[in-house]
């Protein structure tokens, strides 16, 4: 099994834990003190050059793809992808994207002139949208059952004006294209990743989704949802594949790695307050979060190291729950998503640019594993 690693982009450091990067641009693990990990967010909102260090530190490490976050406060991820892309070699991007606001045939437009100049490195990653207060910022006031129909056409017109060789017209209760048709056109099929744990989500995901996004749930909810996913996709005709985003927390040992756990905890405690503020969601609207806040409800570690009391803290705001370890116990947690059947490891840490560079070993250990296993097989 080939295995994608996927990380995140930022324009500006920020973490739940504060902006953890030392500023002398150390680069070991020994370099962040926890003086520079409870630092608040620094400088302007884009900043080029921070850009640039991450997506470089996520090539030189081994990952496959950044994703490119959105919100109604983000930055336009349109350029914040080129940029990546531009500086950067091989790597690819996962652009986040929210239906409702750039007609499909604009945005499906937009995806393949990025890709014309970046063959092959776009992918799209559709997010409905779950906080009906976030959708509001940018003017969108539909519920959110709503939000998911709009979804469904949206994705019909984009994969039509990605394919058709020929005008084409659409009917739909959201979307009506007359004569559509785009002279850029992808030369490759640009993969659309898909988030969301409701059932509406499930249903539009099953019949769209090339690749269908988890938070990082124990196995065995990872499990379930798998199944739910590809029964919804059956009656389609399609066999998606599936991520899973975890928040590593490796170290040389298990106990240094639980000490810097209680560590980001703590930070992450006093920060509470702010951290809300900054990512400004109801993510209690969010079926996804709720599962989060269930299982963490439940105890703070499930499976061998899946950690919870982050997503405890802040409500369950994004993929929030950890895997604490050793370098080579993380690796074998994460390996055992793979057995379940997934293929797409999303990672990111609470010092992002630092834990960006630190991944590489855990990259290179799952995949030497894998091959390791492949060989034995």
């Amino acid at each position: 099994m080939t295995i994608e690693f996927i990380g995140i982009a930022a324009t500006q450091e920020t973490s739940e834990s504060g902006a953890a990067t030392p500023v002398n641009g150390s680069t070991g693990r020994d370099g962040v003190s926890a003086q520079t990990e409870a630092a608040a967010a620094r400088g302007p909102v884009v900043q080029p050059g921070y850009l640039r260090d991450l997506a470089r530190a996520h090539e030189e490490a081994g990952f496959d793809r950044i994703l490119v976050a959105h919100s109604s406060a983000s930055p336009d991820g349109f350029t914040v992808a080129d940029q990546i892309l531009t500086h950067t070699d091989r790597l690819g991007v996962l652009l986040a994207h929210r239906p409702g606001f750039v007609a499909p045939t604009l945005a499906a437009r937009k995806f393949a002139t990025l890709d014309a100049f970046h063959p092959g490195r776009v992918a799209l990653h559709v997010i409905t949208g779950g906080d009906d207060a976030d959708q509001a910022r940018d003017g969108d006031l539909t519920d959110k059952v709503t939000r998911y129909r709009r979804t469904d056409e949206f994705l019909d017109v984009v994969r039509r004006e990605w394919t058709a060789e020929t005008p084409f017209d659409y009917d739909g209760e959201f979307y009506q294209v007359r004569g559509g048709w785009s002279a850029v056109r992808p030369a490759d099929p640009i993969p659309v990743y898909f988030g969301g744990a409701s059932d509406d989500a499930v249903r539009v995901g099953g019949k769209h989704a090339d690749v269908y996004a988890f938070w990082g749930e124990p196995l065995a909810g990872i499990a379930e949802r798998i199944r739910q996913v590809r029964a919804a996709a059956t009656p389609y005709g399609r066999d998606p594949r599936f991520s899973v985003s975890l928040r590593p927390i490796p170290a040389a040992t298990e106990t240094e790695a639980w000490q810097r756990a209680q560590e980001i905890l703590r930070l992450t405690k006093e920060r509470t307050g702010e951290v809300k503020q900054y990512f400004n969601l109801n993510h209690a609207q969010q079926r996804g979060s709720q599962r989060l806040l269930e299982y963490a409800a439940q105890g703070d570690i499930h499976d061998k190291r899946l950690w919870t009391a982050i997503a405890k803290t802040t409500g369950a705001a994004g993929n929030s729950t950890a895997l604490v370890g050793s370098y080579e116990q993380v690796a074998e947690s994460l390996l055992d998503y793979v057995g379940l059947g997934v293929s797409t490891l999303l990672i990111r840490g609470f010092s992002p640019l630092a834990d960006a560079r630190d991944y590489g070993t855990l990259v290179r250990l799952v995949r030497e594993r894998i091959l390791a296993g492949a060989a034995g097989a």
